[in-house]
């Protein structure tokens, strides 16, 4: 198995153990994610080569971010720091559904409103850090 269709098994497998994390049948994500239900079941045998239009569609049925998925079929490149904040809300037994929910959503609503480090100029996000005047005189 080459390392492309081996990228596309794996991402079908996560797709597959999000729904079942989800209580999601194959069916019902297919109707939330507006895919058909054999290709959603191609999708997760790693069959089928799903454009960024249709994992974005399904990142959302599933409500995970589109990034994940993104990263596991091969467009973007994982962070540095590879944690996945809402895959591992997701996969937290010790707290409900809905608890999950709201959380995920307030967690990506303060990455929305964040400014992107690009965006913001060094001296503005060296202001919060000590400078040498700052230290303390004993």
């Amino acid at each position: 198995m080459s390392e492309l269709e081996e990228r596309w098994r794996d991402l079908g497998e996560f797709i597959r153990e999000q729904r079942h994390i989800g209580h999601l049948s194959l069916r019902k994500l297919s109707e939330m994610a507006g895919v058909s239900n054999p290709y959603l079941s191609q999708i997760e045998r790693g069959l089928r080569k799903p454009s960024a239009e249709i994992l974005q569609q399904i990142a959302r049925a599933l409500e995970i971010s589109s990034e994940t998925l993104y990263i596991r079929a091969g467009i973007l490149e994982e962070r540095p720091d590879g944690v996945d904040l809402v895959a591992e809300i997701r996969r937290d037994p010790s707290i409900g559904e809905d608890q999950k929910r709201t959380l995920i959503q307030i967690y990506e609503s303060f990455r929305a409103a964040a400014p992107t480090p690009a965006a913001v100029p060094p001296e503005v996000a060296a202001e919060g850090e000590p400078g040498p005047d700052d230290a303390d005189v004993a």
